[in-house]
């Protein structure tokens, strides 16, 4: 059941969104299904793609009512077919209409991200490049959103603004140039933490190199630019990372993957998805 090891704050998380949605009560449900009514809620897929975020569906249903049964037929990361039962829950009719649209809203929103992640998994077959998120994520959800980014198949970059250096142009800006902002970083943090400069040219390429960054990163460079960067660096410090990050989409990336770079960061991957179709019909038969 842990996400990340977020399984604390994720159940004060499910809390707070259950509030949002719930507030004082369930009105339609307490004026219509009679109290002690019970049923089994199927879970089943509209369409085709990636399951992400059956824990956390389970979890929902948990803190809404810890004598639900939940039982899941499907494993996060496996693809599914359109009509496929995901999973059921049995119990009260109150607590299962109660966590549907949350458990749903989760449950739609991170397979929508694995499956987005998926098709761009699909597009690298074959070249030894790793595709990764950024964070562009929704706000509260950043943890989820890059646990179905794993699901579907990609890997994430930094998690914040706490766990790696990141050198983008307002700092170069701020520091006063790429070898003043890599000093500065050098100069401050552990051994063990990596420094990535985002370049927009072969010149702050260049400049990244004399200051010996970790990870260089070519953002937003065109084609026959990005060849050329890729191979001053892998001539110059082969040991270097090269990320390549900007404009990235499913008809481009298999061309940025040519160009030799070792990363492509994608931010579509978290921000620019179709929630995948899922519903829950209370009463029906299982099938599977």
């Amino acid at each position: 059941m842990m996400i990340n090891g977020y399984n604390e704050g994720l159940i004060e998380s499910i809390r707070i969104w259950l509030r949002e949605d719930v507030g004082s009560g369930d009105v339609t449900t307490s004026v219509t299904v009679p109290s002690g009514h019970e049923s089994k809620g199927i879970i089943h897929a509209k369409e085709a793609g990636i399951v992400a975020g059956m824990p956390v569906v389970q979890l929902v249903f948990e803190v809404v009512d810890p004598t639900l049964k939940f039982t899941p037929f499907v494993q996060d990361g496996e693809a599914i077919a359109k009509g496929t039962v995901l999973a059921e829950v049995e119990g009260s009719t109150h607590s299962i209409l109660t966590g549907e649209r949350l458990a749903l809203n989760l449950l739609q929103r991170l397979s929508g991200i694995a499956t987005r992640t998926r098709s761009f998994v699909d597009a690298l077959e074959g070249l030894s490049v790793r595709l990764v998120d950024t964070r562009k994520t929704t706000p509260g959800h950043r943890m989820l959103e890059k646990y179905a980014v794993r699901m579907g198949g990609g890997a994430n970059h930094r998690f914040g603004l706490y766990d790696a250096v990141m050198i983008k142009d307002n700092h170069i800006k701020g520091a006063g140039g790429i070898a003043e902002a890599v000093s500065r970083a050098r100069a401050n943090i552990p051994h063990t933490m990596k420094i990535e400069v985002e370049t927009e040219s072969l010149e702050q390429v260049k400049e990244a190199l004399t200051a010996k960054a970790d990870i260089i990163m070519l953002d937003n460079m065109a084609p026959e630019l990005m060849k050329e960067a890729v191979a001053l660096i892998k001539s110059k410090a082969p040991h270097v990372t090269v990320e390549a990050s900007g404009n990235v989409s499913l008809q481009t990336i298999h061309g940025i993957a040519e160009s030799g770079v070792d990363v492509i960061s994608v931010g579509r991957l978290t921000y620019s998805f179709e929630s995948l179709d899922i519903s829950l019909d209370l009463g029906e038969k299982k099938v599977r």
